[in-house]
């Protein structure tokens, strides 16, 4: 397991996806001293965006037209699940890996730990659409660089 220490700022690329540890601020808690529920979905936009970059999907190079038109992330739906809190100075772990690409989207699940203890579980449905909103196709190179267990 990577520690603090010996992991990269944008984490890491593993067999299954993608991991990534954070700590947990004062700005992420509430009053009571545990992370707010919104906070969550920051920590997972990280763990999606820090996969996206080492997988070779740089969010500039969308919006630069590299890919014959400017192209734009969206999340369409999120399922979360909360199972125990994380607190102030938490190092925690974001697991993200791909479970299909189909057309324009994307089908990824998510895991925010506390060492070994499953705090947090998400589902997201995301897509890739045009400038003008219209879908887009994932391109072929991507899929393989997302679906890295198959």
């Amino acid at each position: 397991m990577s520690t603090p220490e010996s992991t990269p700022l944008a984490g890491e690329l593993t067999p299954y996806g993608h991991r990534l540890l954070a700590r947990v601020y004062y700005a992420d808690t509430d009053f009571s001293g545990v992370v707010y529920h919104a906070r969550y979905l920051e920590f997972f936009e990280r763990g999606r965006s820090d996969f996206l970059r080492l997988a070779g999907v740089h969010h500039t190079e969308l919006a630069d037209g590299k890919h014959g038109e400017k192209l734009v992330w969206v999340v369409r739906r999120m399922e979360i699940d909360f199972r125990a809190p994380a607190r102030i100075d938490d190092i925690l772990t974001v697991e993200t890996r791909t479970e299909s690409v189909s057309g324009a989207r994307i089908f990824m699940a998510q895991q925010l730990k506390r060492g070994d203890e499953l705090l947090v579980e998400a589902r997201v449905e995301a897509a890739i659409i045009s400038q003008s909103g219209k879908p887009r196709r994932f391109p072929r190179e991507w899929i393989a660089a997302f679906m890295r267990d198959r």
